[in-house]
């Protein structure tokens, strides 16, 4: 009689990780403890740390720093948080995809968009968006460019309109209009209508901060006609830059957009730059290393179709298609 054994060997002394497992250390980064992930997966706490420690002896590495007040990521937590995001969402919007062939997009779609564009675009955008695809599920980020640029690399975002339209080279953008800016005086006072970047070399101004992508322009600007700002405040909020000038703290610089409003009803008065003038472009910005989902593919178009009618009908003001 011949008898067969079959052996198999294993060279894995602990399992693979599974998507089981990234969404449970992505609930823990995310919540700032054990605890709290434990609570929000409404799984045991000795259960989730185990999930842990066999991650930990998987990848021959600590991934989080244990503390009296929580959890904090290492630097391969961080980068294991980053890439387990991107897979999760990649892999829900394949899962959407596939469900959704043979019918309209859906699923979930996220747009950054900086405060003085998405006071203009917001609505109208997710207006047709509801209209034409009902099924996709349309999210409004705003923020700073800065901040969007860098949700946009790490999958948080999956489209944006940015002022800077190379953010970084996983990045294509579509430069979609260029926008005045145009100084900005407190009510009453005797200004001209148009003048040169020069004249504002003993102005005090009321400005963003350095880290806003406004004043790296602002300051690139005036460096090449030969002055620096004179600042008086720095502040990273169009709304209080617009209030400090009109209570008298000084001028500043914003979209024409931004002070149409307050210009027509005398509660400020505006300046132009002479010719060229000063003006900036916006940009229709998405991801290249990761694969686009019918409904984002199905949104950008759109994006662009609504901002191109808001340029049409003037909404836009102070904006020029390219």
């Amino acid at each position: 009689m011949l008898y067969i054994i079959a052996i198999s060997f294993s060279y894995e002394s602990h399992p693979p990780m599974d998507l089981k497992q990234l969404r449970y250390f992505l609930a823990i980064v995310d919540c700032g403890s054990i605890t709290g992930a434990a609570q929000h997966l409404n799984i045991a706490q000795p259960a989730l740390s185990i999930h842990v420690k066999n991650m930990e002896d998987h990848l021959g590495t600590p991934l989080l720093l244990r503390q009296r007040s929580g959890v904090q990521p290492t630097e391969a937590g961080l980068l294991l948080a980053q890439r387990a995001r991107a897979l999760l969402e990649d892999f829900a919007r394949t899962q959407d995809d596939i469900r959704t062939l043979d019918g309209d997009p859906m699923g979930v779609v996220r747009i950054g968009l900086p405060g003085t564009i998405s006071n203009i675009v917001a609505l109208p955008l997710i207006a047709a968006a509801r209209a034409r695809f009902p099924r996709i599920q349309l999210t409004i980020v705003e923020a700073m460019s800065g901040f969007i640029a860098d949700w946009l690399t790490e999958g948080r975002v999956d489209l944006a309109v940015l002022y800077d339209g190379s953010p970084n080279r996983d990045t294509s953008a579509r430069c979609l209009l260029k926008e005045e800016l145009v100084v900005l005086w407190p009510p009453g006072r005797k200004v001209a209508p148009e003048i040169s970047l020069t004249d504002l070399a003993e102005v005090p101004m009321v400005l963003p901060s350095s880290a806003h992508g406004l004043r790296q322009g602002i300051d690139t600007a005036l460096r090449q006609v030969g002055i620096s700002p004179r600042v008086a405040l720095e502040i990273d909020s169009y709304f209080n830059i617009k209030r400090l000038v009109t209570s008298g703290y000084g001028a500043s610089i914003l979209p024409r957009h931004a002070v149409e409003e307050e210009a027509a009803a005398g509660r400020m008065e505006i300046s132009r730059l002479a010719a060229p003038g000063f003006w900036r472009s916006a940009y229709l910005v998405h991801p290249i290393n990761r694969p686009a989902t019918r409904a984002i593919e199905a949104l950008r178009p759109l994006t662009e179709e609504v901002i191109a009618e808001l340029l049409a009908t003037g909404a836009w003001a102070g904006a020029r298609p390219v």
